[in-house]
């Protein structure tokens, strides 16, 4: 079984034939295979409608995701999957008066054997797949499998500090994250180690290039400019430049065993309004021990040790 996040099974071959018609349908309900079908309402009962090519089908409000029952997770987690793929499970097929039919179908289903088949075994260390559901100042919400959700802190997306996370995901995009804990049912994650070390960021530049950078945050004795994701240094002050700018900058020296890159700006190009720029990582495996951002001698050391 696959328990990727939601839409990425949707426009699968496979996918597209079961939602097809009743055929299909019938042989996801005796195989007990998940669907992704795209919610278009919310009821004011709180029932998710969904489409299909030949009509319309329902997921109960119980049935719409893990805790609705009990209360433990709110009514907005259904609210907001209108106009949104969801993963589902087609519990029965009802004959309509019109000789149509009416899919009754539960989320929470699948949400139930994700849990169980991949989510409970997943330990610290562990790089997943997961793709950005919606985006707070304090964080960016994932969803890490059949729409199980699970929170990256801003201040765990980069070692370049942001001021929103906005700066570094788009809704929508997929991307990779790892494991820092397992509490019960609820996974946390952090983003940053998985972005590579100091050394690794700092070995892509050289002293006497003029390269892009984005700049972070203006203080009395300089200006932090972003080269990486997981790289910034400090450029002279410099009139007329404000953060969120994107700034071409001369590289004046790399001063390893203290972590410095001193930097000149030679020029404003003004904010970047454009996507964030998209990701690169540095660790291919899927799974992580541990990461030592600082290089060998470094007088700060900066880590993270999975357990």
């Amino acid at each position: 079984m696959n328990y990727l996040p939601e839409g990425c099974i949707y426009d699968t071959e496979a996918n597209q034939r079961l939602i097809a018609d009743e055929d299909g349908l019938r042989t996801a309900f005796q195989n007990r295979t998940d669907i992704e079908v795209k919610a278009i309402s919310c009821s004011t009962d709180h029932d998710i409608i969904v489409e299909f090519p030949f009509g319309k089908g329902v997921i109960p409000r119980e049935e719409g995701a893990i805790g609705i029952a009990d209360g433990t997770t709110r009514d907005i987690a259904l609210i907001s999957r209108v106009n949104k793929i969801v993963r589902c499970r087609v519990t029965s097929i009802i004959r309509q008066k019109d000789g149509g039919i009416m899919p009754v179908l539960s989320r929470k289903a699948s949400q139930d054997e994700c849990m169980a088949n991949y989510i409970s075994s997943l330990g610290s260390g562990d790089i997943i797949p997961a793709r950005v559901t919606h985006i707070e100042h304090f964080g960016a919400f994932t969803d890490i499998g059949c729409g199980i959700p699970s929170l990256i802190p801003i201040d765990s997306i980069s070692v370049s500090r942001i001021s929103d996370p906005s700066d570094r995901f788009t809704v929508g995009q997929m991307i990779k994250a790892a494991v820092k804990r397992c509490e019960g049912d609820r996974v946390f994650l952090t983003h940053k180690e998985l972005l590579g070390t100091w050394e690794e960021n700092a070995d892509r530049f050289c002293i006497g290039e003029t390269v892009s950078g984005i700049v972070r945050s203006i203080e009395d004795y300089g200006i932090f400019v972003e080269l990486a994701p997981n790289l910034a240094g400090l450029a002279e002050p410099k009139e007329g430049v404000s953060a969120g700018e994107r700034v071409s900058v001369y590289i004046k020296s790399i001063i390893r065993e203290k972590m410095k890159v001193k930097l000149i700006i030679v020029d404003s190009c003004g904010r970047d309004k454009s996507v964030p720029d998209s990701i690169e990582y540095f660790v291919g495996s899927d799974h992580i021990d541990r990461w030592d951002y600082s290089p060998p001698g470094s007088s700060k050391i900066i880590k993270t040790v999975f357990r």
